[in-house]
């Protein structure tokens, strides 16, 4: 009988000879790497890694996939990891690291392979800022393709509405360039639609004149739930006459007694206010009065230099295995502040739940962007974002407490959420559907249809052809 896994392992080999970057089989030195990320809760075994060097070898590796009935994967630093790679050629686009910045247009053209924090320093020597989240370690292309919501949402909307072109790799192997004038329904559908379109091999976006801002984070306890419910209320009250020149966010925080733990975060119950405000140091402090009045226990507020904004957030660098949720919610009323503070109640029974954060949404992203793209908040006045640890043995207990915390939510929750805060827990197509408005999917899935039938981008979040 014919050796079927030597023949199998033969063809993945052949696709060596195609590819000027390097081609990775399982057991070959550096397949392992190659395939993991920043978020280990997902566990990829594909075929083949396919590390490109340039758009040609994407190209490639696409054509290969499609030729021998593999689907695609496509990852650069692993934070969106979401759907195991199993079978499929993984296209690893970290060594595709074009940078360059045009002060004069205020534009900078960036590889797959970037990192924000390296857009962010680059475009600092000129003065420009790009519009980044709150980690500078989150890849640029998985951020851009969902979305992209900025530490500076409510001043400039989200960072999809300020791409001014893409170039990706579609499932019949071509290297396209989309723009508002070159083939327009593909250029709106990736901005959104994160990899069901293609492989996005780089980008050019809008840069924008900032060098300073003024933020930082405020801590408060929240041991005591009188306490801590005065504090979240007044946050609230505080949202409602903010211009759009200030975006924030709370994070409800209780940390368990464990030794890992600074000492000073164990067992604690926190309220952690981060703040960023583009409009200027006098404005900024005026506007922050307030939330000092009420007493924090720590404030790092001040201007700072804006290639520094993802520090206020401090997320972590290191590969993390966690249980992440996303949710849209309503306006919040003192029955949410309520059960928001019974989370980080010392007393209350389950969690501890650490990390649920508020992003205060509104303006500049409720107005409809220059360039229209797939992403809406769908009229919601925060962002809900749950990061639960989930190591070894614990990932049900860490998927129970997000759930708990949604079903107490329930209220408020509109039943919608963004598509670059998609993780494993939404691959079902009904969680999928969420993430978009029903006019906007149907418009997916019919450019779906036409850009990927076969459904060759299927290791993602997927949106199934009308």
């Amino acid at each position: 009988m014919p050796d079927t896994n030597s023949a199998a392992r033969h063809d993945l080999g052949s696709l060596g000879a195609q590819i000027r970057g390097r081609t990775l089989l399982p057991g070959d030195d550096g397949f392992e790497e190659a395939c993991s990320g920043w978020l280990l809760t997902v566990r990829h075994r594909p075929a083949a890694v396919v590390v490109a060097a340039d758009a040609d070898d994407v190209a490639a590796a696409v054509r290969f996939a499609a030729r021998t009935g593999r689907p695609v994967a496509v990852q650069s630093t692993g934070h969106g990891a979401s759907v195991p790679a199993d079978g499929a050629v993984f296209v690893a686009t970290g060594e595709l690291r074009e940078l360059s910045v045009d002060p004069r247009a205020r534009t900078a053209r960036i590889g797959a392979g970037l990192r924000w924090d390296e857009v962010l320093g680059a475009a600092a020597e000129h003065g420009l800022a790009p519009l980044c989240g709150s980690s500078g370690h989150v890849g640029v292309m998985g951020y851009l393709t969902g979305g992209g919501l900025p530490l500076a949402c409510r001043a400039y909307g989200f960072a999809a509405d300020h791409v001014r072109s893409l170039d990706l790799v579609t499932a019949d192997g071509r290297l396209r360039t989309v723009s508002p004038s070159e083939e327009p329904d593909l250029f709106w559908a990736v901005r959104g639609g994160k990899s069901n379109f293609g492989v996005v091999v780089a980008a050019e976006i809008e840069l924008l004149p900032l060098t300073t801002v003024y933020g930082g984070e405020l801590h408060y306890p929240g041991e005591d739930p009188g306490h801590a419910a005065h504090v979240l209320r007044s946050y609230l009250a505080w949202t409602e006459e903010q211009p759009e020149e200030m975006s924030s966010s709370v994070t409800l925080v209780r940390f368990p007694d464990a030794p890992q733990l600074p000492e000073e975060f164990r067992g604690r119950s926190l309220l952690q206010v981060r703040v960023l405000c583009t409009g200027g140091e006098e404005q900024g402090a005026r506007l922050v009065e307030p939330l000092r009045a009420l007493g924090p226990g720590k404030d790092t507020c001040g201007p700072m230099p804006y290639a520094q904004i993802t520090e206020i957030y401090q997320d972590p660098k290191n590969p993390v295995t966690a249980h992440l949720r996303g949710a849209l919610l309503r306006e919040l009323d003192d029955e949410a502040v309520k059960e928001l503070v019974s989370f980080v109640d010392p007393s209350a029974p389950g969690g501890p739940f650490p990390g649920i954060e508020l992003r205060h949404l509104g303006g500049a992203l409720n107005r409809p962007p220059r360039r229209p793209h797939a992403v809406s908040t769908q009229g919601a006045a925060f962002h809900l974002w749950m990061r639960l640890p989930a190591p070894a043995g614990q990932a049900d207990t860490a998927r129970k407490a997000a759930d708990e915390v949604l079903e107490r939510l329930r209220r408020w929750d509109t039943g919608a959420t963004l598509p670059g805060f998609l993780f494993d827990h939404d691959s079902a197509p009904e969680r999928v559907r969420r993430a978009y408005t029903e006019a906007n999917h149907r418009r997916l899935a019919a450019l779906k249809a036409t850009y990927d039938p076969d459904r060759l981008f299927r290791i993602n979040h997927t949106i199934a052809p009308a």
